[in-house]
């Protein structure tokens, strides 16, 4: 079992953790993220990845960040499952991509562009895979509005004989 120690000896003692439930945390800043998710893979064995999403913590009262990206990761060998976190702010979130790693990352780190708006440096392929390329916002920020910001009139009707 992963040990706080031995993460934080590899990468500083910045490197937190928390456990909730059976499920344990990491939280790393933005700048070591990657470089943690390339140990836990290549050193620690967590040859999985088994989810990369965000969370928007706008007008939360404890939040001191605005955004985490959560990634969930699983070792096949020994059934330890991880939460790695880490967090960003406005008013260009970006982290690496993580494709290199774990090539299903891919369409993980599309959707989380296409719903936050967080961008993944060096991704393969980073455009929208959700919205449509006409969308300019950001569907799952607290921010938008519920009933939208008016973008559906510039979509292009598509009739059913067409699709």
């Amino acid at each position: 079992m992963l040990a706080i120690g031995e993460v934080q000896s590899e990468f500083g003692p910045e490197v937190a953790e928390s456990t909730f439930r059976d499920n344990r945390r990491l939280y790393v800043p933005a700048d070591k993220a990657y470089a943690l998710l390339a140990w836990l893979k290549q050193a620690r064995g967590f040859d999985m990845l088994v989810d990369v999403t965000a969370v928007d913590y706008l007008d939360y009262p404890d939040a001191s960040d605005r955004f985490h990206v959560v990634y969930l990761l699983l070792n096949m060998a020994t059934k330890e499952r991880l939460v790695v976190k880490t967090a960003l702010n406005p008013p260009d979130p970006e982290l690496p991509t993580v494709v290199p790693l774990w090539k299903g990352a891919d369409w993980m780190e599309r959707e989380v562009f296409d719903m936050f708006g967080i961008r993944f440096a060096g991704h393969p392929d980073h455009r929208r895979i959700l919205m449509p390329d006409e969308f300019t916002a950001f569907p799952l920020r607290k921010d938008y509005p519920c009933k939208g910001l008016g973008e559906r009139h510039n979509f292009p009707v598509i009739t059913r004989s067409e699709s």
